[in-house]
């Protein structure tokens, strides 16, 4: 298997984590998405993934895009150990952490919508700042609230074990972290992730660990 990545992408951190904890072999080819304009507006990138994102993993000739999807095609191709629950009620719980993690927050904050608003919006550097943590903060803690109310957590976002939310809760707290966010109203986000960060799947996946990290 191939993954296309950038060791700073969030969503290449999901995928990684995925990969390491079933224990697949796979090949990193890295897209730089920030040096000469970008690797992944590059044509020969884009003919394979025409949105021009990472990650995207390659698998027996077969492209796949979007971190939950492929996260979900490693746990049906790789059974042990299952990143999803065997109930529905605790699927869709999982799945709507994970969701509002890759739907909700992430978007927003993504580099091609930091780029439209300062190239052709002209926002500052400043403002494009205060946006960024913005919805982040706000997303988290919205999000925190949400797991507190359900009552589900325990050391992991689903009682002890590491599922797909806690692939999409990692690098997001990761990258928080990161942007100087506030994350005092996200208390069990945070103890999940540094609980994560503990384990080798999530250490060998994280940013400074890459072959493309500088």
């Amino acid at each position: 298997m191939k993954l296309y990545s950038y060791f700073r992408s969030s969503a290449a951190f999901r995928v990684r984590i995925a990969l390491n904890l079933k224990g697949a072999a796979y090949e990193t080819i890295p897209v730089h998405l920030l040096r000469g304009g970008g690797d992944q507006l590059a044509d020969s990138f884009v003919q394979i993934n025409p949105a021009a994102l990472v990650p995207v993993l390659e698998d027996g000739g077969q492209v796949l895009t979007q971190s939950l999807a492929i996260i979900e095609y490693l746990d049906e191709r790789f059974p042990d150990p299952a990143l999803l629950p065997g109930d529905a009620l605790s699927r869709a719980y999982v799945r709507s952490v994970a969701l509002s993690i890759a739907c909700d927050i992430h978007p927003l904050n993504n580099l091609r919508v930091l780029r439209y608003l300062v190239r052709d919006l002209r926002v500052s550097d400043e403002a494009k700042t205060a946006w960024t943590r913005h919805w982040i903060e706000q997303g988290l803690g919205q999000l925190e609230r949400y797991m507190v109310a359900c009552g589900r957590s325990g050391q992991f976002a689903l009682g002890d074990r590491v599922t797909i939310a806690d692939l999409a809760i990692t690098p997001q707290i990761f990258n928080a972290r990161r942007l100087e966010c506030d994350l005092d109203q996200a208390p069990t986000l945070r103890a999940i992730a540094d609980r994560c960060m503990q384990l080798d799947a999530f250490i060998r996946a994280q940013p400074a660990a890459q072959p493309d990290a500088e």
